[in-house]
């Protein structure tokens, strides 16, 4: 048999994958597991959004190839929404482009700016797909530690002048997946600037934007100065509507970025069926009360695990943003180990810090996207553990 390319030979299983095969594993013997590994809104896209969804399913035109560069109004839709949340004008002709889920769009930006050889920086632990889609594009990872003593920020100064000289992008992400972490406007300026001063181009991935606490609001980097020059944000309706699985997202930001991912995109699919699109328009222009209903519910669920991680004296950063809690795992433990320890002892299901890089030991991520009485049972489960 033909041998597979060596892209695909070297690609390690996608973490969630792996979990969710170590989950069934279980189920299949009949196990009852309680997951808090994976992010997944347990909450229905609300019926507005769904509402349009029926209706534009039955237009014979929203039956067709749509086009890649998405609907004019989508694109509008998409500005209105920046416009409205972050104060921020965007060209919806030039500044804007609909996906198909922002995972795609991450996944084939570094296609469009790394060679073989060149250098992305990647913060880690971050979202696996940084750094998989950059080795896919044939380039090497700098990867950037993100650390508790530094509030999960990258220490951008940390960087030498030859690394700095043949990298091509820097990857954010705040809120931040898996820490919880945020970042303020200081920060974004601070990183323009570096890039800037190196010629690199930042890709920063906010899809936890709307999800937050305590009355915090994160920012875009599109607010910050000279995101225009240098910056492309990756944004979703996924985590902000409950829509997952409606696989829509978008891009924004400079125009040149967004023009490579446009023509990236439109040599490999053929765009987002028309009705979901109408969906998007709906979801970004139509009310959003349901956000801050959600996030209420979110933030009781956060307290609860937080209140029995601290009970078991397992230390925790309380999220302000996103839908994770990072968590050290006890002493004497591995990332994997204790992992492994809870899904056998209590039946229920983390995520090992691992998973998101080198620097993730040490650590494990509990998602809160479970609905209430699978919460209350998991916790139940949770506190019973001993050692």
């Amino acid at each position: 048999m033909t041998e597979l390319s060596k892209r695909i030979a070297k690609l390690p299983p996608y973490l969630f994958v792996e979990i969710s095969k170590k989950i069934a594993e279980k189920k299949a013997k009949g196990i009852d597991i309680i997951s808090f590994a994976i992010g997944d809104p347990d909450m229905p896209t609300p019926d507005n959004i769904l509402e349009r969804l029926m209706k534009e399913a039955r237009v014979p035109e929203n039956h067709r190839y749509p086009e890649t560069a998405g609907l004019p109004e989508l694109c509008k839709a998409i500005a209105y929404w920046y416009r409205c949340r972050f104060n921020i004008e965007l060209n919806s002709d030039t500044e804007v482009l609909p996906l198909i889920g922002s995972k795609e769009g991450i996944g084939h930006i570094s296609f469009c700016y790394i060679d073989e050889g060149d250098i992305a920086l990647v913060t880690d632990p971050g979202y696996p797909v940084y750094s998989i889609s950059t080795l896919l594009a044939g380039g090497a990872c700098h990867f950037l530690p993100l650390k508790e003593e530094t509030g999960y920020l990258p220490d951008l100064d940390s960087i030498t002048s030859d690394i700095a000289r043949n990298a091509k992008l820097l990857w954010l992400n705040y809120p931040n997946n898996p820490t919880g972490a945020i970042a303020d406007i200081k920060f974004f300026d601070k990183a323009i600037s570096f890039a800037a001063d190196n010629d690199i181009m930042i890709c920063h991935d906010a899809p936890y934007s709307e999800v937050a606490y305590d009355g915090y609001k994160p920012p875009s980097i599109m607010q910050a100065k000279g995101a225009r020059e240098r910056c492309i944000e990756f944004h979703s309706c996924s985590k902000t509507y409950n829509m997952t699985g409606w696989r829509i997202g978008m891009a924004v930001g400079n125009p040149q970025m967004i023009n490579a991912l446009f023509r990236m995109k439109s040599n490999l699919d053929s765009g987002i069926p028309q009705a979901i699109q109408y969906m998007a328009i709906e979801a970004l222009t139509g009310p959003q009360d349901e956000i801050e209903a959600r996030n209420n519910i979110y933030k009781k669920r956060r307290d609860k695990l937080c209140a029995a991680l601290q009970q078991l004296e397992i230390a925790h950063r309380i999220p302000e943003a996103g839908f994770y809690v990072w968590a050290k795992v006890p002493d004497g433990f591995t990332s994997a180990g204790f992992t492994a320890e809870l899904l056998d002892k209590v039946n229920i299901a983390v995520t090992p810090g691992t998973g998101y890089g080198p620097t993730g030991e040490g650590y494990i991520r509990f998602s809160i996207t479970v609905p209430d009485d699978r919460l209350d049972e998991g916790i139940k489960r949770l506190s019973s553990w001993k050692r």
